[in-house]
């Protein structure tokens, strides 16, 4: 009876403390844990448990092993949280783990697989203790299709070190073998067959890696302008967005032209709250081009003005450099081969940049990019504001589910909390994977987002050729989500240069004219006053696949039963 009484004691650890078994071991242990808490699972798994095993026979557990087994298997994950509040309790659990391995030889295929799950994941975060004392920050690589994004971006993952050289080289082999060995370093980020066979990015690739400062999430934007829908998805999630070009001769120019992409997606950056924008001169190594300073003044020429258009200033907002995506030439290390350039490269500009000042104790806002099935329900996104820990309760929103965390990985490392701006895998409970859609938030309980389908909105007509009349349709994109929308009344004219706005209703607007309207989504849709909220205030209205208006929501107009 005796042991079995001691299992729950151990279980139920907050209301029972014994602290009078051992003042100056818990003493002991508290101190250790402060040092190294996010580290402490390994620890306890590799080297802490021979010492309790060898302690654990004086206080008689093997008993309770069996009582206890399955639930300590279910809820590995909760020890550590509650190792903070009482160390001491980790003993009989580690060394109920060693004994329970000896008693039961039936038991230990499972318990064994589970000791290795344990080792195997924590192989990434070594780094893991500084890990939360480094900044996170969102990266998007925009720009004209074969400017060279993904090769720029799997040319950083190798120089930092996140993809082998072994890796490459197969990849480089296999490109070869279809006569594209130039495309072997996008490989890395252009995983699925279909992208390495064209060499065109479809859906938004993501990978991460670190500096000595900051801790980076690469999101690689398709360039093709079928697929801008996905780059607003990736921009909305950016801190910071890399505009690659190319210098070769003709390449630019296309991309630049009316109909290249270089110019919309500029201006979509700038739409989905982007403040901070690289432009990236690549294949500056072609030779059409060979770092000519001329090449490059030129583009930056051209560019300059565009980019000032779109509200990015150029003194503190852009900033310029040449690159090769190929050779990996001024991405980690300057080089000779221009000796013009005196700026930082590439990473070590990323390294210095000034830090984001975000709100860790805000309302909780994850806009849903994606979602799976895989062992539960998965979805990803970026934090927006908030902060959001294991086990806690949050809805999803519109439809107002209650979901709980089972399990949270910021870039695929398994962490018990995340901050502002960090790239979240969450597996939920309480919801199916077919009720979600991109487009959805998370939120917590005491503040949830706005939902509706009728809002005001200033927008400005960018592109259009004919007059915009109430009751035009298009494609509306907020933060994650794509809804249809229409214009159902255009409510007043805005003087660009003055703000004033006009006494009278206009009758349509036209292209460069700025106004203030009101839309109507076909479906409900989670949004915010670009006000209280500019990450779920700002949007785009694109149809006929370009870009027509940028906007923000001035106001929800609650709807009428």
């Amino acid at each position: 009876m005796d042991p079995r009484d001691t299992a729950p004691d151990s279980w139920e650890q907050e209301d029972d403390v014994e602290a009078t078994a051992d003042g100056q071991l818990e003493a002991a242990f508290t101190t250790l844990n402060v040092n190294a808490k996010p580290f402490v699972p390994n620890v306890n798994a590799a080297e802490f448990v021979p010492p309790f095993a060898m302690r654990a026979p004086s206080e008689n557990i093997d008993a309770a092993v069996p009582v206890e087994n399955g639930d300590t298997e279910m809820t590995a994950e909760e020890p550590w949280d509650q190792k903070d509040e009482e160390p001491t309790e980790e003993e009989p659990g580690g060394g109920d783990r060693g004994p329970g391995e000896l008693a039961t030889p039936e038991d230990t295929a499972p318990e064994m697989m589970e000791e290795e799950e344990e080792v195997l994941v924590p192989k990434v975060p070594p780094i893991q203790p500084d890990a939360p004392k480094k900044e996170h920050i969102n990266v998007v690589f925009i720009g004209h299709v074969d400017a060279g994004k993904s090769t720029i971006g799997g040319q950083i993952m190798y120089l930092t070190g996140m993809v082998d050289k072994r890796t490459l080289e197969k990849y480089e082999r296999e490109a070869k073998e279809k006569n594209r060995e130039t495309w072997y370093l996008s490989w890395a980020l252009d995983t699925n067959q279909e992208e390495r066979d064209k060499g065109k990015t479809v859906e938004v690739g993501r990978a991460y890696f670190e500096t000595d400062k900051k801790h980076f999430t690469i999101l690689d934007a398709p360039g093709h302008k079928s697929f801008v829908p996905n780059m607003i998805g990736g921009a909305s999630q950016a801190d910071l967005a890399v505009l690659v070009i190319s210098a070769r001769k003709g390449e630019f120019e296309t991309g630049f032209e009316k109909g290249g992409q270089t110019r919309e997606h500029a201006m979509l950056a700038k739409t989905a709250g982007v403040k901070h924008l690289i432009v990236l001169v690549n294949k500056m190594d072609d030779p059409t081009v060979n770092w000519s300073l001329e090449r490059y003044e030129e583009c930056k020429e051209k560019l300059v003005p565009f980019l000032k258009k779109v509200g990015f200033n150029p003194k503190k907002d852009i900033h310029f450099m040449p690159c090769s995506g190929l050779t990996g030439a001024n991405l980690k290390e300057s080089t000779d081969m221009c000796p013009w350039y005196t700026g930082l490269p590439f990473i070590p500009h990323l390294d210095s940049l000034p830090n984001f000042n975000r709100s860790s104790d805000g309302p909780v806002r994850l806009p849903i990019v994606d979602k799976y099935k895989d062992m539960g329900t998965v979805v990803l996104g970026k934090l927006e504001s908030g902060s959001i820990s294991k086990a806690q309760q949050l809805v999803m929103m519109p439809n107002r589910h209650v979901v709980e965390v089972l399990s949270l990985l910021s870039d695929d490392v398994e962490t018990d909390d995340a901050g502002p701006g960090e790239n979240l895998k969450l597996r939920l409970k309480g919801i199916e994977e077919e009720e979600i859609l991109p487009g959805f938030i998370l939120c917590n309980s005491d503040s949830l987002c706005h939902s509706g389908r009728t809002f005001d909105a200033q927008i400005v007509i960018i592109e259009h050729k004919s007059i915009i009349c109430p009751g035009y349709n298009a494609v509306l994109h907020i933060h994650t989500c794509i809804e249809e929308v229409q214009i159902t009344a255009l409510i007043c004219l805005v003087d660009k240069k003055t703000g004033e706005k006009s006494k009278t209703r206009p009758r349509f607007v036209k292209q460069d004219q700025v106004c203030i309207a009101r839309l109507r989504t076909a479906g409900t849709i989670c949004l915010e006053t670009f006000k209280d909220f500019p990450q779920m205030g700002r949007f785009t209205l694109r149809d006929e696949g370009k870009t027509i208006a940028i906007g923000k929501v001035l106001k929800l107009v609650a709807e009428r039963d």
